[in-house]
């Protein structure tokens, strides 16, 4: 190997969490960073939208209820973009309706996590993301078909 050959280091997962509360987004900055972790943060519907676009993320961890655009808002125009509409989502809110439930699945997404959550309850917020790095793998060879008949498998998740 010569001086000048680069090394190849695999992708790290790059998680970007779309909160209008800074201590949610500090909580699942800090305990996905120890995960190993790459993450972006947005406070609103529009940085959401904004960073999902430039960056690509492998998972977006969305919020209902924010500022500018709402979390349903951001997942439609996610969903209607072709660069955007295969990035895993998974819902973290305070809204525990069985219709918001229902929208969240309609919108392809890949698990829904009740707000509050403890610190102690994010070791689940890790699995998702390995269940997110599956999806994106199933998405690859089986197409969103068997990827949606997973969800509809396991349901979102309940706390």
């Amino acid at each position: 190997m010569s001086a000048n050959a680069e090394t190849f280091e695999p992708a790290r997962l790059r998680v970007l969490v779309a909160d209008d509360e800074p201590p949610i987004r500090l909580l699942c900055q800090v305990n996905l960073a120890v995960a190993g972790i790459d993450v972006l943060q947005a406070a609103d519907g529009e940085e959401t939208l904004a960073l999902a676009r430039a960056e690509s993320p492998n998972l977006i961890l969305l919020d209902l209820m924010m500022p500018r655009l709402d979390g349903w808002t951001v997942a439609e125009e996610l969903r209607a973009d072709e660069h955007t509409s295969e990035i895993p989502i998974v819902f973290l809110t305070a809204r525990a309706t069985t219709a918001d439930r229902g929208r969240a699945e309609s919108l392809g997404a890949l698990g829904y996590v009740l707000k509050p959550f403890s610190k102690d309850q994010l070791p689940d917020v890790p699995l998702l993301i390995d269940d997110a790095a599956d999806a994106v793998e199933s998405l690859i060879e089986n197409g969103l078909e068997r990827t949606q008949d997973r969800f509809n498998r396991s349901g979102p998740r309940e706390t």
